[in-house]
């Protein structure tokens, strides 16, 4: 597997609140383009309709954001994903005066008390962060009263479940939320469609993301409908892109897609990882945030846009103070 991208990333160019918060819409944040060998160009995400033509094709994440951080007097625990017999895969952090770091401990057969009278079960270590584990009632209800939404410390405060939400989350299920797709607006939808770019959702519940570094990424649930593939399909035999809104929709449709190319309606667990090496078949286009040096998901991003485009796009992200993380700014990959 090629190595991922490694650079060094400034502390001072981590978004720490949300764009709202610094007085911006949330399709007011920055939007660099890659196309190929050109240079990158630096527009706002609510250029994004003119950036695209006529019969391109957008497929989006409709995963909602659980508030799935629930924390104790020293630790905190984070649910990560449902399993089909009912338990979760959840990771314990040591919370700390900014937020919370990963924490070594736990034993299997382990009782955790958490509020609200609530017992976790530690069952197996599922990777070498996560903890197969099960709750004593239902997660997702729990989460709702006494959860809150995943914060890492460079973000300097709790914000509410709304802020972590996109326009299209409608299928409760992710940890943290498909951010690529956040600076969409309404108002942006309106105005892609009136442009001829269609729209089309797919579901896929993304995990904890604090093991991408350096680690791969787990078994995350996932759906491709019919009628996304078809669209799919359609955009590419009529000569329009595929335009992915985040990496949690490359790996859906990447796992939906064939040797040819062609996608179909899939549904169940991937494990897929796009690599340099395999390449992408459905996909010609990606909106995507700014990763971390030597994340997975880099990977993914050469896969789309060579090593080259890539390492220039990031040497140009880094000079023009782009910002990182969900509350970021943004990436558009064009083949």
């Amino acid at each position: 597997m090629t190595a991922s991208l490694d650079f060094l990333l400034p502390p001072g160019l981590s978004a720490t609140e949300p764009p709202e918060a610094r007085g911006m819409a949330r399709d007011a944040v920055r939007l660099m383009v890659s196309r190929g060998d050109a240079e990158p160009g630096h527009h706002h995400f609510s250029d994004l309709p003119r950036l695209l033509e006529p019969g391109d094709l957008i497929v989006v994440n409709n995963s909602a954001t659980l508030p799935a951080a629930v924390r104790l007097d020293r630790l905190a625990v984070h649910f990560s994903t449902a399993r089909n017999d009912g338990t979760w895969l959840v990771e314990l952090r040591r919370r700390t005066s900014k937020a919370s770091e990963p924490y070594a401990g736990g034993e299997p057969g382990e009782w955790l008390p958490l509020p609200g009278r609530a017992t976790l079960r530690l069952i197996e270590r599922e990777t070498p962060r996560l903890w197969r584990a099960e709750l004593d009632r239902d997660v997702q209800a729990y989460l709702r009263v006494h959860g809150t939404p995943i914060r890492y410390s460079y973000v300097e405060r709790d914000w509410p479940i709304e802020a972590y939400q996109t326009v299209f989350a409608t299928v409760p299920g992710s940890a943290e939320m498909p951010s690529a797709a956040r600076p969409f607006t309404a108002e942006l939808v309106t105005a892609l469609v009136a442009r001829g770019v269609g729209i089309a959702p797919i579901t896929l519940h993304t995990g904890v993301a604090s093991p991408e570094k350096d680690e791969p990424p787990y078994a995350e649930r996932y759906e491709v409908p019919a009628s996304t593939a078809a669209l799919v399909n359609l955009t590419r035999a009529n000569g329009g892109r595929v335009v992915a809104a985040g990496t949690t929709v490359v790996r859906a449709l990447e796992t939906a897609a064939g040797a040819d190319g062609l996608v179909s309606a899939a549904a169940g667990w991937t494990r897929h990882v796009v690599t340099p090496e395999g390449g992408v078949r459905a996909v010609t286009g990606l909106i995507t945030g700014l990763h971390e040096p030597r994340s997975s998901h880099l990977l993914m991003l050469t896969a789309i846009a060579g090593r080259p485009a890539l390492a220039r796009a990031y040497e140009a992200a880094l000079r023009e103070g782009y910002l990182w993380h969900e509350f970021g700014d943004t990436h558009l990959i064009l083949k």
